[in-house]
């Protein structure tokens, strides 16, 4: 139970998360891309604006399927009431931080503290398994990803401008990598 959304839960995915993913919208507007300063806020990141378009990543269900049973990985969903309206796919990556392989929140269920929830759950997996922190990866077309994660205490760790060009040669998507860094029980960050 969530303290501040009583009727949000977060619980480990089970056998109806595919009907889930079938029937939930994904997609968000796109309105520019933003030049990612590590260092500085979101707020002063220059934005090259577009004409609004919708994005939608294609989350597939059975991608994931196997973190379901994995020692070191999990995937959870968010309930709003007796809803699920998003998910996160979770596991320990190859340097030892916990990573968001995949963070996701119906349209119809944004600005309900679903994707903080999500988070906050990343937070107590992640300092369960004492792990120095939580890293994952998000575009500099996604806006709205970019302010909650910099809310939530995460910072800019690296800025990757070629990640996405096999995609699209011509692309302006660029991947912005963003960690929370947990102090150590000696109250400093790690070094």
């Amino acid at each position: 139970m969530n303290r501040d959304n009583p009727a949000l839960s977060i619980r480990v995915a089970d056998e109806w998360f595919e009907d889930y993913i079938l029937n939930s919208e994904f997609t968000f507007t796109v309105i520019g891309y933003a030049q990612a300063q590590i260092g500085q806020p979101v707020a002063h990141w220059e934005i090259q604006a577009v004409e609004p378009y919708r994005k939608n990543y294609g989350i597939d269900a059975q991608e994931f399927s196997h973190y379901r049973e994995g020692a070191d990985s999990t995937v959870l969903v968010a309930w709003l009431d007796e809803r699920a309206v998003g998910h996160m796919v979770l596991s320990t990556h190859w340097n030892g931080f916990a990573h968001i392989d995949e963070l996701a929140v119906d349209a119809s269920a944004r600005r309900n503290g679903v994707a903080r929830s999500l988070l906050e759950v990343a937070q107590f997996w992640s300092r369960k398994r004492n792990l120095p922190g939580i890293m994952l990866e998000t575009q500099n077309n996604n806006l709205a990803a970019c302010k909650l994660y910099e809310r939530c205490g995460y910072v800019v760790g690296g800025v990757d401008h070629l990640f996405y060009r096999a995609f699209d040669p011509d692309t302006r998507e660029v991947a912005i990598y963003w960690y929370l860094i947990f102090e150590r029980a000696d109250g400093h960050l790690p070094e």
